[in-house]
C-alpha cells in the first residue's frame, strides 16, 4: 500500500468533485483532504500517475506535493503583522 501527496487547488465544491474523482479509480481505500493548504493524501494500491491523472481529468489543477509546496503553505499562513513594516517609511 502507497500514500501519494498531491498539491489541489481547491475552492468551494472541488473537494466533493475530487472525491468524485477517485472514487472511480480501483485500489483506493483511503483520501484525506486538507482544504486550508490544498493537499491531498491518496492510501492504496492505485499507482500515483493514474491517480494524478484522474483528478486531471476531472477538471481540477494538480501536481505532486514536494516540500516546496510545504515551505509556501507555511508562509502563506504566516501573518503578516509580525513582519515588522510598520516603522517603515518609504519617503
Amino acid at each position: 500500500m502507497e500514500t501519494v501527496e498531491l498539491k489541489v487547488e481547491m475552492v468551494g465544491i472541488h473537494e466533493k468533485r475530487l472525491r468524485k474523482c477517485l472514487s472511480k479509480l480501483k485500489g483506493i481505500e483511503k483520501v484525506e483532504v486538507d482544504v486550508s493548504s490544498q493537499k491531498v493524501a491518496v492510501t492504496g494500491y492505485a499507482h500515483r500517475n493514474k491517480i494524478l491523472k484522474a483528478i486531471r481529468r476531472g477538471g481540477l489543477k494538480a501536481d505532486f506535493w514536494s516540500t516546496q509546496n510545504e515551505l509556501l503553505s507555511v508562509y502563506a499562513s504566516a501573518s503578516y503583522g509580525n513582519l515588522g513594516f510598520n516603522n517603515v517609511n518609504f519617503f
